[in-house]
């Protein structure tokens, strides 16, 4: 059954899902609608092989996600050992979908906004975006966000983000310094330049490209050894013949150099 989105905008065009959270009014805050959105939406991206990446991005230009609706709030179960993390809906990898998920931010990221940044494949930003997470300025442990976030740019980083709350924002430059974010754009060009990774990426066989962040992702979780001792076997499972399926010299040749 098809549900009908409030909280986002979707679309499919040439093998790239676009997801556009589109509360700008609430600075792209999510709610419990929003999180049973994300829910169905990962499940149709994941059933739909017509998909071959996804671009996610925020409408307005204050924020691209100021993470949960403190005004709203989510629905919460009443027994505290039956409650569950938001990001059970809101995270692409937890939810089974491999495939890559470019993520274009502007304005502020803030708080549950992690939820999305820690899993992109793939993140740009606006040269006024900034981050930061507000947690502890409330009193609140922040925990379940910067822990995704250690495991993507240095512990030192992350703690200063988590420690320092509302006191300090990353600067776009400073994000790029740390590895946060790939690439700084003026904001004009950021969803422009998201939509051309995208289709870089979706023109490359599927199969290869959704084995390739799987493994990736999944050695996280595994030692050295481990890791790539299972990489083989994707490496099988993906090209069983062990050949190249693709013959570049047919393939129109551009200067990608990212500068």
């Amino acid at each position: 059954m098809r549900m009908e989105l409030t909280t986002v905008r979707y679309e499919v065009h040439e093998h790239i899902a676009t997801i556009t959270l589109n509360r700008p009014e609430a600075m792209n805050s999510f709610n419990q609608d929003m999180l049973e959105e994300f829910a169905y939406l990962w499940q149709t991206i994941k059933d739909d092989d017509e998909v071959h990446v996804v671009v996610l991005r925020g409408a307005g230009d204050r924020a691209f996600s100021t993470g949960m609706d403190v005004k709203q709030g989510i629905d919460r179960h009443a027994n505290v050992w039956s409650q569950t993390d938001p990001g059970e809906k809101l995270s692409p990898k937890l939810n089974q979908v491999w495939k890559p998920v470019v993520c274009a931010v502007q304005g502020m990221a803030a708080g549950g906004a992690f939820y999305w940044i820690n899993e992109a494949d793939i993140l740009i930003c606006s040269e006024e975006a900034t981050f930061f997470d507000p947690h502890v300025s409330y009193g609140l442990t922040a925990a379940l966000e910067p822990i995704g976030l250690a495991r993507r740019i240095p512990l030192g980083e992350t703690l200063r983000i988590a420690l320092l709350g509302l006191d300090e924002r990353v600067s776009a430059e400073r994000a790029l310094q740390i590895g946060l974010v790939s690439e700084v754009l003026p904001r004009e060009k950021l969803w422009e330049r998201a939509e051309e990774i995208a289709r870089i990426i979706a023109a490359k066989p599927a199969a290869a490209i959704q084995g390739t962040v799987r493994a990736i992702w999944e050695s996280l979780d595994s030692t050295r050894t481990q890791a790539l001792r299972t990489g083989l076997s994707y490496t099988q499972i993906g090209n069983p013949i062990g050949k190249a399926e693709v013959e570049r010299s047919a393939v129109p040749r551009r200067d990608w150099t990212l500068r």
